[in-house]
């Protein structure tokens, strides 16, 4: 195999693992979202942090080896979609993390929650539905789709 087509190979199982990673969380997510035991709700937040693992891993490699693969065919990082790729990519980590600080807090809670009664709570279903976390959570993966459409596009600025 050239260079070339172990850049893309590596890149690509990054963004696989990157959008793998935000679909188990988003699933996850969805799937406490329908519990009221605050006992079930701690578990499947708690198995959020096996998708964030994937999507850290796929940032990694996304990053790495699309920088290289990008210098290594002579685009460089000032070319205009590569620019523009970058910069969705990072806002949209930023999103996740926000959002991801509030639902570690969340995650907190049910098992607070579980371990005194595991009873239903209007406050962790609160927070479970809270829109901003919410919205930076899922516009967090519009963002991940726009910078697969750059990518792929490579629209010329």
């Amino acid at each position: 195999m050239s260079t070339y087509e172990w850049l893309l190979l590596f890149h690509l199982l990054g963004a696989f693992l990157f959008v793998s990673g935000a679909v188990v969380a988003a699933v996850l997510q969805l799937a406490a979202m329908r519990r009221e035991r605050p006992g079930e709700i701690a578990v499947l937040l708690g198995a959020i942090r096996a998708g964030v693992l994937l999507v850290a891993a796929g940032s990694v490699l996304v990053l790495v080896f699309g920088i290289w693969l990008a210098e290594h065919v002579g685009y460089g990082l000032g070319e205009g979609w590569v620019s523009l790729a970058l910069g969705l990519f990072v806002l949209s980590a930023a999103l996740g993390g926000v959002a991801g600080r509030h639902d570690k807090a969340t995650r907190k809670l049910a098992v607070r929650l579980a371990e005194d009664g595991d009873r239903p709570s209007p406050e962790l279903h609160r927070r479970l539905r809270d829109p901003v976390p919410l919205a930076l959570n899922y516009g967090g993966g519009v963002l991940v789709l726009a910078t697969l459409v750059v990518m792929v596009w490579k629209p010329s600025f």
